[in-house]
């Protein structure tokens, strides 16, 4: 096996504990599938899924729909979130859309304009939604 060979096998891993930062300035359009812990910076013009954590941060900016275990949200938001665990609203945050989350957390000067769903039976409306699109469908 020669090294190159090596090394393309190597980057065909998925690495859940890899940090994938989108630096200020920045604009993306399309969507961004990870495994791992997902910052923004910049500018994001489609949706996110992460199987870890995201960080929005102060002049990061997305329009679309955002899924993931854990968010700190210190930007500009406009469409729908999904965090299965902990969803935190800092003072800077400013939300435009609808929250499903376990729980939540709003710092003083945040701003939301939506409607949010809470708790245990979100979590069975969230996997019964995912079966309903595809993810998981077993019929």
């Amino acid at each position: 096996m020669t090294m190159l060979g090596m090394n393309s096998n190597k980057n065909q891993s998925t690495d859940a504990s890899s940090v994938n930062l989108i630096g200020g300035g920045t604009k993306i359009t399309g969507d961004i599938n990870s495994p791992g812990d997902v910052r923004i910076d910049g500018q994001l013009n489609g949706n996110l899924i992460t199987n870890g954590k995201f960080v929005l941060g102060v002049n990061g900016y997305i329009e679309g729909n955002i899924t993931c275990v854990n968010a700190d949200l210190s930007g500009e938001v406009k469409g729908t979130i999904n965090v299965t665990e902990m969803l935190s609203l800092k003072a800077t945050a400013k939300i435009n859309g609808d929250i499903i989350t376990s729980k939540l957390a709003i710092e003083p000067g945040a701003i939301f304009t939506g409607s949010c769903s809470m708790g245990a039976k979100v979590k069975n409306m969230v996997q019964k939604d995912e079966v309903m699109n595809g993810r998981t469908k077993t019929a």
